[in-house]
């Protein structure tokens, strides 16, 4: 990727307090923070420079990392924070050239980060009951990702089933995972990764207990993650006070193959000694006092 920045560019201005502001180079278009700067000004510059508004006051300009963009994208739903995205991603185990569902897209955040761990060679088809949030996620990705040839977005209700199948990994971010279990067992190929993601202690048990009570899931783990930041300025090196804890649950098990429930094997009951000399292997009790 160029350095200097680009017309349609999506930046990042950082002012003094660390405080972000997301915007795009439209030539032409004047930018608005607290004071005002045309994007042409901007243009052409290396990523990294600072600049003045209007006002003086100075800003370090970026592009956005995929950290800093997902707390400022456009929503009308809440997104999936980065510090659950990472582990999604990694427990999910998507690959390059993966075939992956998504069910429920939101404002588009995980949309993104699928795109970009599949790759030019994967697929990322989305499924998405609610039309503000499809328009939302198709304006987040054709703005903050770009063009996206692998990526179908259906305006369907997924519990009444996913067209593919042979799928690789698919991630629920539902109220109600445990309904779409069925469909989502019939979609998976044997040993494809099923992700959900869910707010609430109940959705977890709900979710899991669903999970357990079929034979065609198995290797279920359930975890949360938490991010704490820390303060280092001179001898003040402390946590922050403030950190981002509990957000949703993260449930990950594996599609197992058509009768691969667990074989119960009965192991032989050992008869009970009849004697001391069988219990001890001795000819008398042993000599407790020794």
């Amino acid at each position: 990727m160029d350095s200097l920045l680009k017309p349609a560019d999506a930046v990042i201005f950082i002012d003094r307090k660390a405080r972000r502001y997301l915007k795009i180079l439209t030539p032409g278009r004047k930018l608005l923070i607290r004071g005002e700067l045309l994007a042409d000004d901007v243009i052409g510059l290396e990523e990294g420079s600072r600049v003045k508004f209007s006002t003086g006051e100075a800003y370090l300009v970026l592009r956005p990392t995929y950290a800093d963009l997902v707390p400022l994208l456009p929503r009308k739903a809440q997104v999936i924070y980065p510090k659950d995205t990472g582990p999604l991603v990694v427990w999910g185990d998507v690959f390059p050239g993966a075939t992956v569902i998504e069910g429920g897209v939101g404002a588009g955040a995980l949309t993104i980060a699928l795109l970009r761990a599949a790759g030019d060679r994967g697929r990322v088809i989305s499924y998405e009951i609610r039309e503000d949030f499809a328009a939302a996620a198709r304006r987040n990705v054709a703005t903050f990702f770009g063009e996206a040839p692998t990526w179908t977005l259906k305006r369907r209700d997924l519990y009444e089933g996913f067209d593919e199948r042979g799928v690789d990994r698919m991630f629920l971010d539902l109220p109600e995972p445990g309904r779409a279990l069925d469909v989502a067992a019939e979609a998976l190929r044997p040993g494809g990764v099923l992700v959900c993601y869910v707010p609430t202690t109940v959705q977890l048990k709900e979710t899991v207990d669903a999970l357990q009570a079929r034979s065609d899931f198995g290797e279920i783990e359930s975890f949360e993650t938490m991010l704490r930041h820390w303060q280092v300025k001179g001898l003040s090196v402390r946590p922050h006070f403030r950190m981002i804890a509990h957000s949703a649950f993260i449930i990950v098990s594996r599609r197992l193959a058509d009768g691969a429930s667990p074989k119960v094997i009965e192991l032989p009951i050992p008869e009970e000694p009849t004697s001391v000399e069988e219990e001890t292997g001795e000819d008398e009790p042993p000599d407790e006092t020794a």
